[in-house]
């Protein structure tokens, strides 16, 4: 069985056409990586029900805005607002407190930022949640991009070894107040040895198949595996979305995490 977060996300709407499986916690998240608001909104309507939460990320709010983030809420949907702030404390807290207006329940920000940029977004999330009376987005902290490996980490003068790298810096994350991470799933088990039990790890890399040629994540693994190495939530993008049958794919993903 998938485990349970801590706090989960808003539970959706059901639908009276192409009822989501029933499940009491669904630990899938879709990355809606389209280009535009039409697809993002067919692919919510079709395998929203189906899934924990929609991410939207940097290419799609870029080409759709605030305004796909409100429409996609008003479908009953959680939404996973993936934009990654990186900059002065003061600068990511006012681009938090946007977010947690717009209503969003998952933000990033990059731990590479610093203790005190993490903290000034903590704080503006429960502040900001507190004057509206809602429940304050996870803000989650970004360790080390899937996309990254030790050539990489080299070239930009970090420590060569991701594993290290994602400790020191969720060990910051911690200290700084953070209550969730994104990591790899390859350093989940590490994660677990030190880190609150009340802090959330959000995966991404989630692959059903070993990283084909073309594949920017080099950090990969498959979803039980995941799950077994104690992620909460998964990202999957490319397996669901490009597949032939998105629902389809997503059902024989939700199936893997109970098997």
């Amino acid at each position: 069985m998938c485990p349970s977060p801590n706090s989960a996300l808003p539970s959706r709407r059901d639908t009276a056409q192409n009822p989501p499986m029933p499940r009491a916690y669904n630990p899938l998240i879709l990355a809606l990586d389209v280009p535009d608001a039409t697809a993002a909104l067919q692919l919510a309507a079709a395998v929203g029900p189906h899934v924990g939460a929609l991410k939207i990320g940097m290419e799609l709010f870029t080409a759709a805005g605030p305004d796909l983030v409100r429409r996609i809420r008003d479908t009953g949907a959680s939404v996973f607002l993936d934009l990654k702030y990186h900059d002065i404390p003061n600068t990511v807290a006012k681009a938090v407190a946007a977010a947690t207006r717009l209503d969003v329940q998952m933000l990033t920000i990059h731990t590479g930022g610093g203790a005190e940029m993490m903290q000034a977004a903590e704080s503006s999330a429960q502040e900001t949640a507190r004057s509206l009376g809602r429940t304050p987005p996870l803000v989650l902290g970004v360790t080390v991009l899937t996309s990254m490996d030790s050539a990489q980490l080299s070239a930009v003068t970090l420590e060569p070894d991701p594993a290290r790298q994602v400790e020191r810096l969720a060990r910051l994350a911690s200290t700084a107040g953070l209550r969730g991470l994104v990591c790899s799933p390859l350093e989940l088990r590490m994660l677990q040895a030190f880190l609150p039990a009340t802090v959330q790890r959000v995966t991404p890399g989630i692959r059903l198949t070993p990283p084909q040629p073309g594949d920017d994540q080099k950090r990969t693994l498959g979803p039980a595996e995941a799950l077994a190495n104690g992620a909460h939530w998964l990202v999957v993008g490319r397996p669901i979305y490009a597949a032939p049958d998105p629902v389809a794919a997503a059902r024989a993903i939700l199936a893997l995490c109970e098997s």
